[in-house]
């Protein structure tokens, strides 16, 4: 492949007003929508779906999680079936 792959960088911004960059492969943001999605909603549901996905690993496959831990993944799991309307189980099919 002689071209280079094109690029979009999306903003990301918190309520304290700190803030990153990521650049990511614009076929491969395009390739993971789902239907008329926008390029900034896709990312928006992959940043969530990460997060869900890393919180499930720490609280049920670590080495032990705290209550506040817990607390923190019950929050990311309840966000999670607010935006897909499915619960984090029901969506990866990983039940406990």
């Amino acid at each position: 492949m002689d071209e280079p792959v094109s690029t979009t960088t999306f903003s990301i911004e918190s309520e304290t007003g700190d803030g990153d960059d990521v650049t990511l492969p614009t076929g491969l943001v395009d390739l993971l929508a789902e239907g008329e999605q926008s390029p900034s909603e896709t990312v928006g549901d992959i940043v969530l779906l990460s997060f869900a996905s890393r919180a499930h690993h720490l609280v049920h496959h670590g080495d032990g999680a705290d209550d506040e831990l817990e607390a923190q993944e019950a929050q990311i799991m309840d966000l999670f079936e607010e935006r897909f309307g499915v619960s984090y189980a029901d969506a990866t099919g990983h039940h406990h």
